[in-house]
């Protein structure tokens, strides 16, 4: 069986400091970073819901969901998005034209215009990294350690675990594509 690999981000550990975004901007040397973080169940950003001692206030990282079945791959005319045997979705940036056919493709809004190299961007996991056996950058600077990185298709990776013993959802299921990035959501907390 081939290797899958993909993230898990555990909300419940992630304190939406963006470390992830900075190491990926860094990494990447991107102007916009391949993952963000969205706060979530709050009216206003930065201000959490609820009253004090029951505050709350929840991160989602996003990023490319590195998708199994990956529509912006087959929209692409010039084949520069190319889904690697071992998961991760890449960017061939010689091939890519800038005609954007891939972010209207893209269920997760995760794919980015770069105006002055003309081309699109987004997350390739690292895969400089990762074909050295090294972590994604996002995985190794994640001050919250929300961020697990491994094969899905083995049992006994980290991830495959901890999918198996925790509640964990993916991104947009409807959407046919499955997902390579699962996330364990937050723990219900009581609200006065």
């Amino acid at each position: 069986m081939n290797k899958r690999l993909g993230l898990l981000i555990d909300q419940e550990r992630c304190i939406g400091c963006e470390a992830c975004t900075v190491a990926c901007k860094i990494e990447n040397n991107t102007i916009i970073p391949w993952i963000q973080v969205e706060t979530k169940n709050v009216s206003q950003k930065d201000i959490p819901e609820g009253r004090f001692p029951n505050l709350r206030m929840d991160f989602l990282p996003y990023l490319c969901n590195h998708c199994s079945n990956p529509p912006c791959v087959d929209a692409c005319p010039n084949n520069a998005l190319v889904k690697r045997k071992d998961g991760p979705v890449v960017l061939d940036e010689k091939k890519c034209d800038g005609c954007r056919v891939c972010m209207d493709a893209c269920p997760y809004n995760v794919i980015h215009y770069n105006q002055e190299k003309n081309i699109i961007e987004k997350c390739n996991l690292c895969v400089h990294r990762i074909d050295q056996g090294l972590k994604p950058f996002c995985v190794m600077c994640c001050e919250g350690q929300a961020i697990y990185f491994g094969d899905l298709n083995d049992v006994k990776s980290e991830v495959s675990k901890i999918i198996a013993q925790k509640e964990t959802f993916q991104l947009k299921p409807d959407a046919g594509t499955n997902p390579s990035v699962y996330y364990c959501p937050p723990k219900p907390r009581n609200r006065l």
